[in-house]
């Protein structure tokens, strides 16, 4: 994904004409007004379809401090969310907004499940219950998924335990096996509520790979976990591969590539650029990297035709 702090340049625009990118994210707050976002989605989405083939537009819309859009919902923080009815109303009500405003894709809901008051994540939340977000989970996902946006289950396999927060250092989650599978229930409510995306972590996880690779580049957690125990297919899309452990990890877009990781993102459009042009060098030479990558877009584009069967966007 393509990632843009402000309106999009000639060049960014250039790359999306040129297929450099399936998607684009938004980050920052203060430049995403209403009045402009719908301007700026329809730019690229007309730049896209130059190659005949959408892309998909995301963003933060948790609520409270994680909220990318100011003026739109949800009205109250993931912790603040009073019942699973609360939490379906809530995510509509985002749903129309981003719906109406060209975005197709919300990196929402957090469905870790903390330890502690201490636990990074806040109010970013809904509880430190694991069954009340499984609950607050399938709520929201049917919230967003029944009015036209994909949904998002982040941070897999779990950042409740997490001292820290991956975007600031390398975060080692070093408990005990089963505790760590009890985080996992909320996802698994998420991914039998049809969930179309799982955003994976950059922390390590010793206990569920003892290779301590971060699990964004993890086979054994993607592959392993999500996907046959859980029994996900959607699309797999990774945190921030600027995050300190993933980028000491060289040529990181291929090995979050072929551990299963499907949708690639940064926190910066250079990084994005040099993570896109890595990974297309490194395919050239690679019939495993072009297999993976044929897998993934297969996985993307489906997501694409569900958006477009929903009123979202296409290039017919």
């Amino acid at each position: 994904m393509g990632t843009l702090t402000a309106p999009p340049s000639r060049a960014f625009l250039s790359r999306v004409r040129s297929g450099g990118m399936g998607g684009v994210l938004f980050l920052g707050n203060n430049w995403l007004t209403q009045s402009n976002v719908k301007k700026i989605t329809a730019k690229l989405q007309k730049a896209a379809c130059t190659t005949g083939e959408p892309l998909l537009i995301a963003v933060d819309q948790e609520g409270g401090i994680v909220k990318r859009l100011s003026w739109a919902p949800p009205t109250e923080a993931p912790a603040d969310m009073q019942s699973p009815t609360d939490a379906h109303a809530q995510a509509a009500a985002t749903a129309t907004a981003l719906h109406t405003a060209g975005i197709d894709v919300d990196f929402a809901p957090v469905v870790d499940t903390p330890s502690s008051p201490s636990n990074f994540l806040g109010t970013r939340a809904f509880s430190r219950s694991r069954t009340w977000n499984a609950s607050m989970a399938r709520a929201f996902v049917g919230g967003l998924q029944r009015n036209g946006v994909a949904a998002t289950a982040k941070h897999f396999p779990g950042l409740g335990l997490a001292g820290g927060n991956t975007d600031n250092g390398q975060i080692e989650i070093d408990a005990a096996m089963w505790k760590l599978k009890q985080g996992l229930l909320p996802f698994q409510a998420a991914v039998k509520a049809g969930v179309k995306l799982v955003m994976v972590s950059t922390a390590i996880y010793p206990h569920l790979d003892t290779s301590r690779k971060p699990a964004a580049f993890s086979a054994k957690i993607i592959q392993g976990i999500l996907r046959k125990t859980l029994g996900f297919t959607g699309v797999t899309v990774t945190d921030s591969l600027t995050a300190p452990a993933a980028d000491a990890t060289p040529h990181s877009a291929t090995h979050a590539m072929l551990a299963g990781s499907d949708l690639l993102i940064w926190g910066s459009e250079s990084a994005a650029e040099q993570g896109y042009l890595s990974l297309a060098s490194d395919a050239a030479s690679s019939k495993r990297l072009q297999a993976r990558l044929a897998q993934a877009a297969g996985r993307i584009r489906a997501l694409k035709t569900w958006l477009a069967a929903r009123g979202g966007p296409s290039c017919s």
